[in-house]
Formats: structure tokens, C-alpha cells, sequence
């Protein structure tokens, strides 16, 4: 991409995000399972995931399914006890917000945990799944559609028509191969700490330090 075509600051943009190990230090669903004691079990199916290896969908239902039979309260211990945000994430969004962004949190998650951070950063759009949850435990489930990496690059292009941004004024972010497909759309698609396939795809990519890290793309 040439300089001359990068999203700029200097107007309305629309910023989409993935959560799990990018807008949070965290996979969740991990440290979901490490609850259950099988978090190196999950995390190996993550992970494989995440590099391209396996059908994300699928991958997610198996996962998904270990977690049966566990208290649906230990999504808010999750929440409180593992969940942190990954450094600059506050400053990169409130310096969007402030040249009137749109900032949007796109998740193979859930929407117990995009919920919050919607609230925490005051985000304008979340989208996730919902995990199904019966007599106050997880059933092994997940209620209505996967959002795969199609939904998420179709969750941009919606948005952006709905906000009345050029796809030229948007910003994907993200690091797993589900990640792709939203990456490729954007007008600037970054690859943050991101995995191998990630990165070779990405016209950007940012190994070190934080989610700040972005304004500098912008800005030069």
C-alpha cells in the first residue's frame, strides 16, 4: 500500500479489532479450561487454530464442548482474575475516538467478555458468540452462528456501510488466521504479534510493543 492510500486521522475511520490476544494479553476460552485443569488441552487446539491449522468453526465447537458441565461463574472469575488489556490499547482508542473513529471489537470469544469491554472502553460495535448456559452451567455449546473469519471481514464491510466509512478508512487488526480474511479487506490490515501465517499475509505487521503502536503507522 502507498503512503498516499493509508487511512489517516485526519478523518472518520473505523477500527476493528480482534480480542483474544490482541485487544487482551489472553486467550480466553484457555483460561477458561484451566478452571476445568485442561487449559494445555485447549491451548493446543488454540493455538493450532490460530496458525491456520485447523477449521476454525470446528475447532471452536470441539473446544467449546471440554467446557461442559462447568459454573457459569467462573466466566466473571476469568474476567477479574486473567483478563488485562494489552498495553496502549486505552491510548489507541482514545486517540481514534478523539478524530472521530469508530472503534469495533470482533471475536471467535464470547459475549460475556466483548460485552465488558464494550462497557470498559466504550466501544461502538461488538460482535462474538454466545455460550450457551443451562441451570447456571455451560451446556458445551454455543447459541446460533459461529463468527468464523468470514463473519468478522463481512461484520467490517457491514459496518463501515453503516457508518458511512470508505473500506479506504478502516483499520483491521488481529493475530490469528481467522484474523485473514477482515485483514485483507481493510484499508490497512495489521498483523500484531501475530502468527507466522498472520504476518506474511499482512501488509503491516507490529512485533514489538503495544497497540499504540498503530498511531505511529498513521501518523508517518
Amino acid at each position: 500500500m502507498s503512503e498516499r492510500n493509508k487511512p489517516t486521522l485526519n478523518k472518520p475511520g473505523l477500527l476493528f479489532m480482534d480480542m483474544d490476544s490482541t485487544l487482551i494479553q489472553c486467550e480466553c476460552i484457555d483460561e477458561i479450561g484451566d478452571f476445568l485443569g485442561i487449559k494445555a488441552q485447549i491451548a493446543e487446539i488454540t493455538e493450532r487454530a490460530m496458525r491456520g491449522e485447523l477449521e476454525f468453526a470446528a475447532s471452536l465447537t470441539e473446544r467449546v464442548q471440554l467446557l461442559a458441565g462447568l459454573d457459569a461463574s467462573v466466566l466473571e472469575k476469568v474476567y477479574e482474575e486473567r483478563i488485562r488489556l494489552t498495553q496502549g490499547a486505552e491510548k489507541l482508542v482514545a486517540k481514534l475516538k478523539k478524530h472521530g473513529w469508530k472503534i469495533g471489537l470482533v471475536s471467535g470469544g464470547f459475549t460475556y467478555f466483548t460485552d465488558k469491554l464494550k462497557v470498559l472502553l466504550a466501544l461502538d460495535y461488538t460482535r462474538s458468540n454466545v455460550l450457551e448456559i443451562h441451570d447456571g452451567k455451560l451446556t458445551g455449546s454455543v447459541l446460533g452462528d459461529i463468527v468464523d473469519a468470514e463473519a468478522k471481514r463481512l461484520a467490517l464491510i457491514e459496518q463501515a456501510e453503516i457508518f458511512n466509512i470508505p473500506m479506504s478508512q478502516t483499520i483491521a487488526i488481529g493475530d490469528g488466521a481467522n484474523d485473514l480474511p477482515m485483514i485483507r479487506a481493510a484499508g490497512m490490515g495489521i498483523a500484531f504479534h501475530a502468527k507466522p501465517k498472520v504476518q506474511a499475509e499482512a501488509s503491516y505487521a507490529i512485533n514489538e510493543g503495544g497497540l499504540d503502536k498503530v498511531i505511529d503507522l498513521l501518523i508517518k
